[in-house]
């Protein structure tokens, strides 16, 4: 094959190794690239000083991984820059992480426009349950699947090539089949690796599942059994759980520490309400229960204080801030400190988002679910209700009424549901996914290795 075995200066393309790390140095090599190479011989030279030379070529190469999300709902986005950290922090620069959004980059509607038809749909519930469960036979997303790669496989081809990825990561129920296709068309699944990290706890639509992906990372046992479902192997599934910041998994704080930095009361127990990214649901009717629940008018005292998370719901904090209170009350706008925050906290009252479950999870705090998107986080109330690490009720009052039994007459039952909750976390999961992905590079050899610039011409060998 004159591709390997031809080496001529002067008629052939100089490939460079990429960035190299610092002590090492990659010689570059020039190769004839002839159209009409056969491969026949390959063989020959397999253990001879070109087989040496592709290796050291690609061996000290800093790897591309390309993450795929969306910004529908934040929790992919979080899954993303979780992995993404998590690969910094075990190791360094032996990889680039991208985080890009391909279908609004490039493509065209309805696909670069998801992101405002799933905040619409998720306001209004029942279409976003008719678009979920009637999308969920196979024969029907396969059509629409079919459809939108007729239409914008070009231009997703273009997108994923454009950061030459070693590895390929979707955190979003629609990123596996096409970018699959896309590898398969261009010769690159056995260079490229691409994963599935599932970022739905317990209830997932099917289009998270293809066979053809190297592995599933399933977050529960309950979604690696519905992936052996839709046709993956098992050798195909990790259950580690679901990707976390890793400023919640590693991160060790003192409450009373927190509590001082945060401005809150040292000694009154705290409960954090929240209502999502966007502050939605009944966060201001649960804030003023709340905040006359947590008032004993007996002693005329409080026995507790009370934190909301308003997200980017400006008109909801002002409104909240301009309420006259007689328990401590921090309102807060949009967080990136959640971790501190929860961490000052001893419950939690929120909708059933897997990833903050998971975070409240992992800080051990019992948890009020008060509401659900239909579809994907119908499931995560048994699995929070089921293992005892918390309780649901939609009714403002009832969990008003609740949180302050937890702070007076029933701490037993929240201090159960506390050491049940860190007994379902996995803090490690984000890690865990890291260290498999990088086994994975590990483990595919030389020819993985070649630059891109080489692939077009050895994409009959890969």
């Amino acid at each position: 094959m004159s591709v390997l075995c031809s080496q001529k200066a002067d008629t052939g393309h100089t490939i460079s190794s990429g960035e190299n790390k610092p002590g090492h140095q990659i010689q570059k090599r020039s190769f004839s690239l002839d159209d009409d190479s056969d491969g026949d011989c390959l063989d020959n030279e397999v253990d001879g000083s070109t087989s040496m030379e592709m290796v050291q070529l690609g061996a000290n190469r800093t790897k591309n991984v390309l993450i795929l999300m969306s910004d529908t709902g934040g929790g992919h986005r979080a899954s993303a820059e979780a992995i993404r950290d998590a690969f910094r922090i075990e190791f360094g620069d032996e990889y680039n992480i991208i985080v890009k959004d391909v279908w609004k980059e490039y493509t065209g509607w309805p696909l670069n426009n998801m992101e405002s038809q799933y905040k619409f749909m998720v306001k209004h519930v029942q279409l976003w349950k008719v678009a979920f469960h009637s999308t969920s036979p196979r024969w029907i997303h396969s059509l629409y699947l079919a459809a939108v790669a007729a239409f914008y496989a070009k231009q997703v081809e273009a997108g994923l090539m454009e950061y030459k990825p070693d590895i390929i990561i979707s955190v979003h129920p629609l990123m596996q089949h096409i970018p699959v296709w896309v590898l398969k068309w261009q010769g690159l699944q056995k260079k490229v690796i691409f994963v599935t990290v599932i970022t739905d706890l317990s209830t997932c639509h099917p289009t998270w599942f293809h066979p053809g992906v190297n592995r599933c990372y399933c977050p529960s046992n309950e979604v690696s059994k519905k992936a052996i479902e839709e046709g993956l192997n098992e050798s195909q599934i990790r259950v580690y759980g679901l990707p976390i910041r890793p400023s919640f998994a590693r991160a060790v704080f003192s409450k009373d520490d927190l509590r001082a930095e945060l401005e809150m009361d040292p000694a009154l127990p705290a409960v954090l309400l929240m209502g999502g990214g966007e502050g939605m649901g009944p966060v201001k009717k649960t804030a003023k229960a709340l905040g006359d629940t947590l008032f004993d008018k007996d002693v005329e005292r409080p026995i507790g204080q009370l934190v909301i998370i308003c997200g980017r719901n400006k008109s909801l904090a002002e409104s909240l801030e301009a309420l006259e209170w007689k328990i401590p009350v921090k309102v807060r706008g949009f967080e990136t400190q959640m971790q501190k925050w929860m961490g000052a906290c001893d419950c939690i009252i929120t909708k059933a988002g897997p990833g903050t479950i998971a975070e409240a999870l992992i800080r051990g705090l019992p948890i009020i679910l008060n509401d659900y998107i239909p579809g994907q986080e119908k499931g995560n109330v048994p699995y929070v209700v089921n293992n005892g690490a918390g309780i649901f009720t939609r009714d403002h009052k009832e969990t008003a009424r609740i949180v302050a039994e937890w702070f007076s007459t029933r701490t037993d039952e929240l201090r159960r549901m506390s050491e049940n909750a860190r007994k379902l976390a996995q803090p490690e999961a984000v890690f865990d996914i890291a260290k498999d992905i990088h086994e994975l590079a590990r483990q595919r050899g030389p020819l993985a290795d070649i630059p891109y610039e080489l692939t077009s011409s050895f994409s009959s060998l890969i």
